[in-house]
């Protein structure tokens, strides 16, 4: 608490004299001022860490202090303090960015809580979490042993991504590698826990998650059939739960939550099969057999994602759904500035679907470029990354304007994405796919504890490529090198983040439907 100096500036100031010594007993340097202009060539002359400021004076009034001040330097926080306790007043000291508001009279004990609250918040907050961590860390040991259904794990898995987010703003790197060894131990467990059960999911009598092929007549289609309100659907592809509650307040400033709820993403976890999926409503074995004409395999030329309007057409259809209904899909800046133009032309729809595509973007940029690898070097820069592309896109002025607009909201992913750190060898002929999570092929070689084996893809609603074709899928965060040029794969592709496995990052995604404020 050393050294922490003060600027008060009250026109009464001598009245003050008994809170100015308390503070000086509690080691505060305090500097006082009668009135506006002296503060501010105070202000400007020495550096204070922060100003308490009233708001009625003679002269200069608080409010046309505060100004000056902040056009000079606008880092220092200001406490402004007032005996009027008129509405105008405090929105336009709140809007000129003060840091705290106290009525007179103002007892000792609230001037010291605002300054804790100002120049102690970070310190502060940052024991409580470190204490509030250390206290839970052995519990989420304790449960992670005990998890054992889909409702589990995702509960668990919002729990390891709460903390991550926590941890972000402590200092102690010791606790932040331990939360990183406690979710690299879950994706561990995750992964068998998957190899066990996944299969029995697709059992018509199974108790089971809701996953890809489900996702629209469970969550969507029973908002367009209420019929109150045209539904915007927007699937931002590739969005792990962590980056959706980074920016989730952002979007709570225009809507307010109704349901949210975490789903499972199919195997692979690639957009081509799960994002066809949500479209679709069909596993890709359905849909391979149901639409020839829009699905591709692995091996086939061309786009895997060009037949997602029909998909979702079709699947209207089988819902017995007769709406109007439009579908954009956003590929980069030059199309979202196109669709935040004409967004007012989605009124009359019904539903409105809108495939964002940045974060996948991004995630397939910081494995070719290298000034991405430095800005997302892990999970928490990659959050960073994806909360400030998040308040400068127009997929938040789209948001926006359909609040304004009365659309019900629905946010949702395909798949989400991990980074991969530990390479794991296979081998296979020239035509296995070329993914790094999962390899579809035949005469596959790998290293079994690895991977997840599917010797019968239709038994997970996959096609194959042909009759001796099987799937693998990595597990934790394994990406799959080929052993030819081994040491020149592992050295690209270690710490880029990957998707088409088994994590919990990939499969637990997140899906929100909201009403506009």
């Amino acid at each position: 608490m050393n050294n922490i100096k003060i600027l008060w500036v009250d026109d009464e100031i001598d009245l003050l004299k008994p809170h100015i010594l308390f503070l000086e007993k509690k080691n505060y340097d305090v500097t006082t001022c009668n009135n506006g202009q002296d503060a501010i060539d105070l202000y400007k002359e020495s550096a204070f860490d922060v100003v308490f400021l009233d708001e009625n004076m003679p002269g200069l009034s608080g409010l046309e202090t505060l100004s000056e001040m902040k056009e000079f330097k606008s880092s220092t926080p200001v406490i402004m303090i007032t005996k009027s306790e008129e509405e105008y007043i405090m929105e336009e000291a709140i809007g000129s960015k003060i840091a705290d508001y106290l009525i007179k009279p103002v007892n000792p004990n609230q001037i010291l809580l605002s300054l804790k609250k100002n120049l102690d918040h970070s310190r502060l907050i940052s024991e409580k979490t470190t204490l509030d961590y250390q206290k839970e860390f052995r519990k989420i040991a304790m449960e992670m042993s005990m998890v054992n259904s889909f409702d589990e794990w995702a509960e668990f898995y919002r729990k390891l991504v709460y903390w991550e987010i926590e941890l972000e703003t402590i200092e102690d790197q010791n606790l932040i590698q331990i939360l990183e060894s406690q979710k690299a131990e879950a994706n561990l467990q995750f992964g068998k826990f998957i190899e066990r059960n996944y299969e029995d999911w697709f059992d018509e009598k199974a108790d089971k998650p809701i996953l890809s092929h489900k996702l629209f007549g469970e969550f969507v289609a029973p908002e367009i059939r209420k019929k109150d309100k045209p539904v915007l659907f927007i699937v931002i592809d590739n969005l792990r739960l962590d980056q959706w509650k980074i920016f989730e307040n952002i979007v709570y400033n225009h809507y307010k939550p109704e349901k949210e709820v975490n789903y499972y993403s199919i195997l692979p976890t690639a957009t081509q099969y799960a994002r066809n999926a949500i479209f679709s409503g069909l596993l890709p074995l359905e849909m391979e057999k149901k639409f020839p004409q829009y699905w591709k395999n692995d091996t086939d030329d061309g786009g895997k994602n060009l037949h997602e309007a029909d998909f979702l057409n079709e699947q209207l259809k089988r819902l017995g759904l007769n709406i109007k209904s439009e579908y954009y899909k956003i590929t980069n800046l030059r199309d979202g500035k196109k669709l935040v133009d004409n967004f007012k032309a989605c009124k009359n729809n019904d539903l409105t679907t809108i495939v964002y595509n940045f974060v996948d973007m991004l995630s397939h940029a910081k494995t070719e470029m290298d000034v991405v690898k430095e800005l997302a070097s892990n999970d928490k820069a990659y959050r960073s990354l994806t909360l400030s592309w998040f308040k400068n896109s127009p997929l938040l002025e789209m948001i926006q304007q359909a609040q304004q607009m009365g659309f019900k909201l629905i946010i949702t992913t395909d798949h989400g994405t991990i980074n991969c750190k530990n390479p794991s060898k296979v081998i296979g002929d020239k035509n296995t796919s070329l993914n790094l999570r999962y390899k579809t092929g035949r005469s596959l070689t790998y290293e079994d504890r690895d991977v997840y084996a599917v010797k019968d893809p239709k038994k997970i609603g996959l096609p194959t490529i042909n009759m001796t074709s099987s799937y693998i899928f990595a597990k934790s965060d394994f990406f799959l090198a080929y052993v030819n040029n081994f040491n020149h794969y592992v050295s690209y592709y270690r710490n880029t983040y990957q998707h088409g496995g088994i994590s919990l990052e990939e499969m637990i995604i997140p899906c929100i439907v909201l009403n506009p404020k």
